[in-house]
This record gives structure tokens, C-alpha cells and sequence, in this order.
């Protein structure tokens, strides 16, 4: 790899990060950076995470909102602010806001988590719902702020809030020297600029690769020239942006090393993993970085990686059907779509099977009339626990030896 120095004319330099890391600190928490043996194991990298997450609003975005607002003069605090954000902006703008007296609007897509909404409403923030996206979200900001008077907190695609979001880099690399890799999501890029911006004012070669959701690959598009399709659902809602920044895609483009896609599977994966193994929990957008260290295993392996856990606000539900797709995918929960009899005993008989395999049943579903058998047959679904995907195959066997025909059904 051959760094190049950062240009002069960028927008942000690190001094104006070491500068937004001095007027922010007493008021952000010092989050740990950790070393993930497990994780380490499993990638073949040295994993180092940053717990973004432990921020009191649960995200890193406070720190570009505070580093934004210190710098507003008094006719501005007295007007307000209005920012366009799917949650976490809106969150940490909100709580410095209402901290120091400033009046605060947000604007937030109307896909935005329920839990985002309620966080942000509970620093007394108003709340504008409006548009599918944040961009949407955005032009009614733009919208009120013309005819209200607030000043625009961009969630990412502006010179302050760059450096606020680099000073995470200033503290991992204070913390653990050893960094010679970041991997750090992308939505509109504010977070991956300042970071690159430490990483290449370093004395020594740090690379950076961004993160982004395949649903979403905008910054991807910008910045190689493509025009992959981009939008539909993703579980990284708060990196689902369709435009990336104007300031942010010139830091990227000359700074950043690479960037990768990664997919819900690989996302879900991530966001798992980190609850069973690392007892934490994150968002999509703030699992993207493992799950490019899981898609990607070669791309990280023998390097010493940098990961912020940028953000921990998800839906208890969303989480709850994240944990249970991820047990399906291992093994360990199952569905068995198995055909009967329509006789007095079959049910009986079949239990009998999974009690010899130590197989816990969790449901039973019978189906005799929405099915193509003839009139005597009918189907069975079992949904059951195993220990792992070796103990599901040793039930399948054991079913398939007692005369039963089994399909298991599975995810997409």
C-alpha cells in the first residue's frame, strides 16, 4: 500500500480534530477500546473494538453535534437548530442541545425505529416526522429552517462534524498504537472522513477500508463510478443513505483505501455475534465493520483492525428476530416440515423419535386441508431446539430411519 499525504485544501485537518477533541471531552464519555480474543480467533485478525455504543445517547454522533454546537455564536443558540437524522444525530443533537439551552427540531424519516423516536423525544427535542429516507427528511428540513430561522446541523456533510466524529480515531489510536487498520461503516461518509484524516496524519502506514451495507452502496458508487441500484430495507437503517455528502466524498476519495459491501446475512451475522460473545448490543450500521471482517475474511487477516461499534439503539423486536435467524442459520433452531398419517398414534410416534434425540420441541403445526397430499395425509411442522447443526443432522437421520419423510424449512 502507498500513502499518499493528505492535500492541504481538505476541508478538515487533524488539527482541527485534536482542536474538536479538546473542547468535547469533558462532556463525551471516553469510550473503551478492547481487544476480542474470540473475535480475533474466529477472523484471523487482531480485533480491537471501539464501544461507541457506552455513549450516553448509545452513539458516537454526539460528539460532531457537541463539537458543532460550541462553536455556534449566541444568535444562533437563541434561533435553535433542525437536523434530518434516522436516530442517532438526532439523538446526541438533541441531548447536547437541550444541555445547553438551544432549542432543537428533528426531522426523521417515518421508517425511522420506533425506539429512535422515543429516545430523541425524551431529550425534549420537537419531532418532525416526514419522508421515506433521510434525504427526504433533509429537504424538509432545509424547508422549515427557511422559514423558521434554525441553523442546519447536517448529520454528516459538514466540516465540524467530521471532526467531532475523528476524535474517536485520536483516542483508539491513543489506547491501542497498534492499529494498522480501520474498518469503519459508511452512510454519508462523516465518521469514515475523520477517521481517515487521523489515520493518514499518522508517521506510519494505517489503512482504511469503509463499510458499506449492500442496499445502500452510494459512497461505493461515487466514489468508482458505478451505479449499483441502491435502496430497499436494510437492518443498517442508519447507514441507508441514497446521497452521500459533497465534503465527505472528496476526504473519502483521497484518503480512504478501499471500500467494501457487505449483505443483511453477513450484517445479522455481526450484530449476533457481538451479543453472544462480546454480552453488547448494536445496531446494523454499528455492526458493519465485523461484518466486513466476516465477508472479507482475507482482506483483514494478520492486520491489526479498528472497529467503532458506532451505535446501539435498535428495536428489542428487530433484535429478538435477528437472534433467532441467526440460531436457524446455525443450527441450532429448526423448522421440520415432515408427512403423517392421518392416523390415532403418528403424532405420538414421531415425539417418541425427537425425545431419543434429545430434542427439545418448541411448536407443532398440523396442516390437512392447505396441502397437495391426498385427503389421508396430512403434514407436520416441528419447530425444535438442538445443540448444534451435527445434532439436527442426527435427528434428520434418526426421522428418515423410523420411515418419515423430512424437509427442513429454510431461511432465505
Amino acid at each position: 500500500m502507498t500513502i499518499a499525504p493528505a492535500s492541504a485544501d481538505l476541508p478538515v485537518s487533524i488539527d482541527d480534530i485534536r482542536a474538536a477533541h479538546a473542547r468535547i471531552k469533558d462532556a463525551i464519555v471516553r469510550t473503551p477500546t478492547l481487544l476480542s480474543r474470540t473475535l480475533s480467533e474466529m477472523t484471523g485478525a487482531t480485533v480491537y473494538l471501539k464501544f461507541e455504543n457506552l455513549q450516553f445517547t448509545a452513539a458516537y454522533k454526539e460528539r460532531g453535534a457537541l463539537n458543532t454546537l460550541l462553536q455556534m455564536t449566541d444568535a444562533q443558540r437563541r434561533c435553535g437548530v433542525i437536523a434530518a437524522s434516522a436516530g442517532n444525530h438526532a439523538q446526541g443533537l438533541a441531548y447536547h442541545a437541550r444541555r445547553l439551552g438551544i432549542p432543537a427540531t428533528i426531522v426523521m424519516p417515518t421508517t425511522t425505529p420506533i425506539v429512535k423516536v422515543q429516545q430523541t423525544e425524551s431529550h425534549e427535542a420537537r419531532i418532525i416526522l416526514f419522508g421515506e429516507n433521510v434525504d427526504e427528511s433533509l429537504a424538509h428540513a432545509r424547508a422549515v429552517a427557511a422559514t423558521e430561522g434554525q441553523t442546519i446541523v447536517h448529520p454528516f456533510d459538514d466540516a465540524k462534524i467530521i471532526a467531532g466524529q475523528g476524535t474517536t480515531a485520536i483516542e483508539m489510536l491513543e489506547d491501542v498504537p497498534a492499529i494498522d487498520m480501520f474498518a469503519v461503516p459508511i452512510g454519508g461518509g462523516g465518521l469514515i472522513s475523520g477517521i481517515a484524516t487521523v489515520a493518514k496524519a499518522q508517521d506510519r502506514a494505517i489503512e482504511v477500508v469503509g463499510v458499506e451495507a449492500e442496499l445502500y452502496p452510494s459512497m461505493y458508487n461515487r466514489i468508482n463510478g458505478k451505479n449499483l441500484e441502491c435502496g430497499g430495507d436494510t437492518l443498517a437503517e442508519g447507514i441507508a443513505v441514497k446521497e452521500p455528502g459533497g465534503i465527505t466524498a472528496r476526504i473519502i476519495k483521497e484518503l480512504v483505501d478501499d471500500i467494501v459491501l457487505v449483505a443483511e446475512r453477513d450484517l445479522e451475522r455481526a450484530v449476533s455475534l457481538l451479543l453472544q460473545i462480546e454480552k453488547t448490543v448494536v445496531e446494523g450500521a454499528g455492526a458493519a465493520g465485523l461484518a466486513a471482517l466476516l465477508a472479507y475474511p482475507d482482506r483483514f487477516r494478520g492486520r491489526t483492525v479498528g472497529i467503532v461499534l458506532c451505535g446501539g439503539n435498535i428495536d428489542t423486536r428487530l433484535l429478538a428476530n435477528v437472534l433467532l435467524r441467526d440460531l436457524a442459520r446455525s443450527g441450532r433452531l429448526a423448522r421440520l416440515r415432515i408427512r403423517l398419517k392421518d392416523r390415532p398414534g403418528q403424532l405420538f410416534n414421531l415425539a417418541r423419535v425427537f425425545d431419543e434425540q434429545q430434542v427439545n420441541i418448541i411448536e407443532v403445526y398440523h396442516q390437512r386441508v392447505f396441502t397437495t397430499l391426498p385427503a389421508k395425509g396430512l403434514i407436520t411442522d416441528i419447530e425444535c431446539e438442538t445443540r448444534d447443526r451435527a445434532h439436527l443432522e442426527r435427528l434428520m437421520t434418526a426421522l428418515h430411519v423410523a420411515g418419515y419423510e423430512v424437509t427442513p424449512v429454510e431461511l432465505a
